[in-house]
């Protein structure tokens, strides 16, 4: 969330911002009518407590002087102070806990380069990378490539689960877990630290990292429990230093987490979103960074440059777009998208997230780092690097063969032990 010093020292900035996504302003001025009458009510508590200092002091005097009569004037003067300062204190908790839950819907600033627009279609396309294949003959959808070489059950998934879950076999699954350990060490390589995070959060934590109001549809709870399961392990990768001051020599944090993704991918969807391109469970590598506020957009840059590499080391075509106003969601303040070119439904999709998030996650999670003029928020980022199921559409798309098999993208093949082509599951 925005850090309440902005609302009291220039309100306007995040009233143009809402004007630059569209959105009323008027829960700005509640936010500070609330921390308004709450600072009123901390001096009313400050200033009784003032009073009951004042009077112990005159009745320890009082007492000295054996003046009882004075004793007995204090503390008729004085008797309910106790009663008004609990009350005030009780009002003041409510005050900013309906202060902070409003600040909690308030979306992050925007970079001022955020292009203007209403919706997805307004993105800015920045640039297009690698070949676009060309075929001798008519290109099938992945969907038609699965059910021709047996990779993917969805019907008995569907019958043990529900829609949207899929059994992966054959040399497609070996694919798969190919892409997690070619991608987990591509980035290992490049300085960050390999991590494992656990698959279920609590909402405290959730609530650090993401506008739950929001997202909590499209995530699965754990009942009895209170837990979430996780949508991204960016999620437990960011929170996982909640509450925490960090040492300035610790920073940046680089990290690359590999984990099991969970998704209700509620509402409709077009054609192109059967098979496996949008599930309930897919397996992701994300990159994660927590640094220094001034460091945060370089590392944009890094986080984006490692997805860009990654992608061009597969030989995949695909297109960089500017995340608009309309597209941007709650969290970031400023993204930019992978998409990949899937020829066989005739269309870019997304493949890659990469967000700056400055300082919004970190004053909800209250983690900073130490400064010798006092702790100050961190910024956190994030990054996929490849979410393994959309990479293997974009594989399978883009690899294909007219007899319906696959070929390897060569950095693969020696995770493959050597295999080139996908053969239909025997």
């Amino acid at each position: 969330m925005l850090d309440m010093q902005i609302f009291r020292d220039d309100p306007d900035r995040i009233r143009a911002d809402f004007f630059k996504r569209g959105i009323n302003g008027s829960i700005i001025d509640e936010v500070l009518l609330l921390d308004s009458r709450w600072r009123e009510v901390r001096f009313e508590v400050d200033q009784l407590r003032k009073s009951r200092n004042s009077a112990a002091r005159l009745i320890s005097e009082a007492k000295k002087k054996g003046d009882e009569e004075e004793v007995d004037a204090i503390l008729g003067k004085v008797s309910n102070l106790g009663s008004k300062i609990e009350d005030l204190e009780e009002e003041a908790e409510q005050l900013i806990f309906k202060r902070d839950s409003i600040r909690m819907q308030i979306p992050n600033l925007l970079h001022e380069d955020v292009p203007t627009g209403e919706n997805d279609q307004k993105n800015v396309e920045i640039s297009r990378h690698g070949e676009p294949p060309s075929f001798d003959f008519k290109p099938r959808t992945h969907n038609e490539i699965i059910e021709k070489n047996g990779w993917v059950d969805l019907p008995r998934a569907g019958k043990i689960t529900g829609s949207r879950q899929y059994f992966l076999m054959g040399d497609l699954a070996r694919l798969e877990m190919a892409l997690q350990q070619y991608s987990a060490d591509f980035l290992i390589d490049r300085g960050y630290t390999l991590v494992q995070p656990p698959l279920m959060m609590n909402r405290k934590a959730y609530e650090g990292v993401t506008d739950l109001s929001d997202f909590e549809n499209v995530m699965y709870g754990v009942e009895p429990d209170g837990y979430y399961l996780i949508a991204t392990s960016e999620h437990p990768l960011t929170a996982m230093m909640m509450d925490e001051v960090i040492e300035q020599n610790n920073l940046p944090i680089k990290l690359v987490g590999v984990s099991p993704c969970f998704r209700r991918e509620v509402g409709a969807h077009g054609m192109s979103d059967r098979g496996i391109w949008r599930v309930h469970q897919f397996t992701k590598v994300e990159q994660v960074i927590i640094c220094k506020p001034e460091e945060s957009w370089g590392f944009h840059t890094e986080l984006l440059n490692n997805a860009k590499d990654l992608w061009d080391s597969l030989g995949l075509h695909y297109r960089v777009v500017d995340i608009c106003t309309g597209d941007m969601g709650t969290v970031a303040s400023r993204k930019y998208d992978l998409e990949a070119w899937l020829p066989g439904a005739g269309e870019f999709k997304e493949v890659v997230s990469c967000s700056n998030c400055t300082d919004y996650q970190a004053n909800r999670l209250k983690m900073r780092y130490r400064k010798s003029g006092g702790n100050e928020a961190v910024h956190t980022l994030n990054s996929t690097a490849v979410a393994t199921s959309r990479a293997l559409v974009a594989i399978m798309e883009q690899y294909q063969t007219d007899d319906g098999s696959v070929i390897v993208p060569d950095v693969l093949v020696p995770s493959m032990r050597g295999k080139k082509i996908l053969l239909p599951k025997q």
